[in-house]
Formats: structure tokens, sequence, C-alpha cells
């Protein structure tokens, strides 16, 4: 291979690599693996094969061409295929003729109708563990006999991406369900409330997504809807748990929770995008809810968000001074007030999130 050709190899891994890593998003991250093996290696198409670390089998989790959507569907067994065997040995191979290779697994091109003739495959691994398999099929021009190395390369930088996006995810899975943990210990406290945390942050997300937030306004979302009345630890026992309506000076203590909620969270720097769903899920667009008295367009949007899936969820349940009442009745009231308790929006998303079996009630 020729000089130029080798600098303009590296000069493309280097801008491969770096596309690769500055992603956390493990499917965004297995994506542009099979787009820079294609490209860098000049062939037809790719795929990454991942290992399913529970039953040793290979699947395919994002294939490119014009064929790969369907290789999703495909699971190789440990050792099976080409795949399979350069994940069980952790070796790298070249198959110039893989119709003819007895590893082959037909099965891919079967179902695809694409043909592979020959085949650059590599394993993606860390120093102690194969996380998958990377491979370049059928070569444009020439064969894969000098690009080992810089395949290779790429592998290596493919499996640090992989598990920097692994850690982070089990990073924010821990998060989550700390959160949760935390919401339901409150919840204990107050037996009319069970299952009311999980019930709210299921109504939200399904609003959010029928709204079309952003990927990071759902997340803000889910964590200010699991931790909306985490205040409520501020808030006396003979209050919280009293079995009837509030006298006016008790409901003023209980009105105090989305405030001592802010004030919780805002130790927490990650948590600083979730307050203002937390302190804002009891404002009303007239100005009368609490605890700032904020109107309109002053009201975050996860926070009007919350306060129709929390005042949905405290309709249809059973409360210690009545019984639930009808879905009916429920969306009739959401109806009711819009304009001046919700938002027309939200309220919107949330029916039609309903009708379209978003939300299973």
């Amino acid at each position: 291979m020729g000089t130029e050709k080798i600098i303009e190899q590296l000069n493309t891994l280097i801008e491969l690599s770096s596309l690769i890593n500055s992603t956390l998003d493990t499917k965004e991250i297995r994506k542009r693996a099979i787009e820079a093996a294609t490209r860098l290696m000049d062939a037809e198409a790719g795929s990454l094969l991942l290992v399913d670390q529970e039953t040793g089998e290979l699947f395919f989790e994002v294939a490119l061409g014009e064929k790969g959507e369907k290789l999703k569907e495909i699971r190789l067994k440990k050792g099976e295929g080409i795949a399979g065997w350069v994940a069980e040995h952790g070796e790298p191979a070249i198959i110039h003729d893989v119709q003819s290779d007895s590893r082959f697994f037909k099965t891919a091109d079967e179902k695809t109708a694409f043909i592979t003739k020959n085949m650059i495959c590599v394993p993606v691994k860390t120093k102690d563990r194969i996380l998958g398999v990377l491979q370049a099929i059928n070569k444009k021009h020439n064969s894969f006999d000098d690009d080992l190395n810089i395949f290779n390369a790429l592998a290596n930088q493919v499996a640090i991406a992989i598990e920097n996006a692994n850690l982070y995810q089990e990073l924010r899975e821990t998060f989550y369900s700390t959160a949760q943990a935390l919401a339901e210990t409150i919840e204990k406290r107050d037996p009319y409330t069970g299952g009311h945390t999980k019930r709210v942050m299921n109504y939200s997300l399904a609003i959010g997504r029928a709204m079309g937030l952003l990927k990071k306004e759902i997340e803000d979302l889910k964590l200010a809807a699991i931790l909306h009345d985490v205040g409520k630890i501020g808030v006396r026992d003979d209050v919280l748990l009293k079995g009837g309506k509030l006298d006016p000076d008790e409901l003023e203590k209980m009105n105090m929770h989305p405030k001592y909620g802010a004030e919780i969270l805002n130790h927490v720097k990650q948590l600083r995008d979730v307050i203002p769903g937390v302190k804002g899920h009891h404002e009303r667009l007239d100005g009368k809810g609490y605890p700032d008295n904020l109107r309109d367009g002053d009201i975050p949007t996860i926070a009007r968000i919350i306060a129709v899936a929390d005042t949905f969820d405290a309709i249809t349940t059973d409360r210690p001074y009545r019984k639930a009442l009808s879905l009916d009745t429920a969306f009739e009231e959401l109806r009711k007030n819009i304009g001046t308790q919700f938002d027309r929006e939200v309220v919107d998303a949330f029916i039609r999130a309903y009708k379209e079996m978003e939300i299973v009630l």
C-alpha cells in the first residue's frame, strides 16, 4: 500500500474515531461504527455484532447496507459463523472467498438476498472481554490484505466508545433507581398513594412523547415526575396522613412540599434542570397555584405536564376523604379546567396518548 493511501486511511481513522467517541448514546455509537467500518474499508456493507453477556450469543444490533435492517433479527450461537469464530478465539479473520468457507453462516445472505463475497472481521474487545465483532463486507477495490492493522485500530476505538457508553448507562440507571427508591420510600409513609409515583411518571412520559419533547427534555421530565413529591418528607405525619380534608392551616403546610422538594434537590448539581418541574407542578395558569403563584408562560413545560398527570392520578385513585372517580369524570375534569388550571396542549396530548394506547389505565 502506498504512503499516500496509508496517510489517507490514518486521517480517516482519526476523523471517524473522534465521531464515534463524541456520543454516549449506545445505539448511535453502533450506527457510527458501522458507517466508519464501511467507509474506512471501502466496502459495500458492514455490520457490528455484539456479545450478549448472559448467553454468549452474538446478535446484529446494527447493520447498514441496502438489506441491513433485516440483520437485526439474527443471533449466532457461540462459535457459530465467521463472526462467532472470531468472537470465540479473539482473533481477526480475512476471508477472500466467504461462500466456500465452512464457517460461513448463510442465513444472513438468505434473509437479505445480499451476496457476501469477501470479508474482514475483527474482535471488538477490552482488556478482559470480547464485546463484539466488527465486519466490513465486499471490498470495492482490491482486497482486505493490507487493511488489518487499520481495521483493528478502528475496532479498538469502537470498544472504548461502547465501554464508556455502557458505564454511563449503568451510572444513569443507578441514578434513576436511587431516585425511584427515594420516591417510593416517601410513598411508604402514606398507604393511600402506593404506586402514585410510577403512574405519574408513566403518564408524564406519554404526554411528553405525544408533545414531541426532545430527548433531554424527556429525561428531565422523567426525573421530575419521579421526584415531584420528594418534598413531602418535610410534611408532618399528622398533616400528611390525616384521614379527611385538611383545614386551612394544614393545607398551607401541605402546600409547602413543592418548595421543600426544590430545596432538597438544589443540593444536587445534576438535578438543577429537574427542579422547575418539581417546584412548579402545583402552579396554575390563572396564577392561583402554589408555591409561587406563577401564571401562563411562566410555568415550565415539565411542570405543566406533571400537573396534569398528578391530578389525573389523584382523581382516579382512592384517597382518605373519597373513593376513586371514573376515567370519564377525570377526563372531563381535565377538559373543564383548561386555561385556568391546565395547559390545553398538555391535556390534548394526554388524551391523544390515551386514545393511541400509549397510556394503559
